[in-house]
């Protein structure tokens, strides 16, 4: 049998005020060429298809389209909900997504209510069994009580129990005859960040260890963590990675999918296939000078760019005129201005806004005659209006 595993697009999300949308669809064009290529029995999407609870329309329109095109490739689709995704959204689409080929568990479900879901491999007939299990938050998996008069380490614990009988339940429908697989979306111990993820919702609370998954898994798809990666367990327990870096924060990672071989009784292979569609993200540093000189070498890549030299009123628009593709502009922490207490005095009463501004300056160790005129100006505008 043979899955592609994918997780984390987060279409609609944006960088630094940046749409993203034509690179979101370029990476999802081509996760469905390599279905369309690789002719995987099922695709699983392990959560996180959008960036907000609240998508617009063009970001569902892109998503629906997606599943769709992956659909047509003959392949079995089954899509979850992650910490991202509203699973009241994703649960209302179920009709409409069923009678197109396609499986979506916004919720969590009993196993006889969608939790365990059997299909049939369209190449060789293998049986499959499929537990999903979407982002449950702790806030639903303890009890507000719990929460409020048990100290973290217990609501941990108790966290970890809750998706221990939730697996336990789901997955006590495996088959000795079938390929088991687990689909989820959360953070496992000892799992690296990516570094774009949402910190309140990554945090040791709602952490669990790897062992929670059971040794009758021939696979486990997880999303959440953006970094690509398979962790130790008794299963063969893998991230696939976001396919998109959504931050500078992951720009060295490598976005892959996951192309997977299982048969009943015989370990799962997992071959990474690489995503090249979208704009790297990178980090580039020097003065101004420096910068100039590197424009040639960018290409079309966002930047996130740390200049080496002390702040200055026009600074960043230099920087954006040699390269304008910089997203994100800040002074190297070599050159940035110490923070400096300001100097008391008896009162402030008598003093000027533009000797105040003056002061102000000095504690962020700024000393530019035509940012204090500017203010001056912007000032009487102000008062004089």
């Amino acid at each position: 049998m043979r899955l592609l595993h994918t997780s984390d697009w987060h279409v609609g999300k944006t960088l630094k005020g940046r749409s993203r949308l034509d690179e979101q669809e370029q990476v999802l064009r081509e996760i469905v060429a390599i279905a369309r290529e690789h002719e995987p029995d099922a695709v699983l999407v392990a959560g996180d298809l959008y960036d907000s609870a609240a998508p617009s329309a063009q970001a569902q329109h892109l998503v629906v389209r997606t599943l769709m095109g992956l659909a047509s490739t003959g392949a079995e689709v089954y899509a979850i909900a992650g910490n991202h995704d509203n699973p009241s959204m994703i649960d209302a689409y179920r009709p409409l997504a069923n009678a197109a080929g396609i499986t979506l568990v916004g919720s969590v479900r009993t196993a006889d209510r969608g939790g365990l879901i059997e299909f049939t491999a369209r190449g060789t007939g293998e049986r499959g069994t499929l537990a999903v299990l979407p982002f449950l938050s702790q806030r639903y998996a303890v009890r507000a009580v719990d929460l409020i008069t048990h100290t973290a380490a217990e609501n941990t614990g108790t966290y970890d129990q809750q998706l221990r009988a939730v697996l336990k339940s789901l997955t006590s429908g495996f088959r000795d005859d079938a390929v088991n697989i687990v689909m989820s979306h959360l953070t496992v111990l000892d799992g690296k960040l990516g570094g774009g993820e949402r910190a309140a919702q990554t945090i040791f609370e709602y952490a669990v260890p790897a062992t929670i998954f059971p040794v009758e898994a021939h696979y486990v798809a997880l999303g959440h963590l953006h970094r690509r990666q398979q962790l130790p367990a008794p299963a063969p327990v893998h991230y696939s990675g976001a396919p998109l870096a959504v931050d500078f924060g992951e720009q060295d990672n490598a976005p892959v999918v996951c192309l997977v071989e299982a048969a009943p009784g015989v370990p799962a292979t997992v071959t990474d296939i690489p995503i090249t569609s979208g704009r790297r993200l990178r980090t580039v540093r020097g003065t101004v000078a420096e910068l100039s000189e590197l424009a040639d070498t960018v290409g079309d890549d966002w930047l996130r760019v740390y200049v080496k030299e002390p702040a200055r009123a026009g600074l960043r628009e230099e920087v954006t005129a040699v390269l304008p593709n910089a997203l994100e502009v800040r002074i190297d922490p070599e050159f940035a201005a110490p923070v400096t207490p300001a100097r008391s005095r008896p009162s402030t009463a008598a003093a000027t806004p533009a000797q105040l501004f003056h002061e102000y300056l000095g504690t962020r160790s700024v000393e530019d005659p035509r940012v204090e005129e500017l203010f001056r100006r912007l000032h009487d505008k102000v008062a004089g209006g």
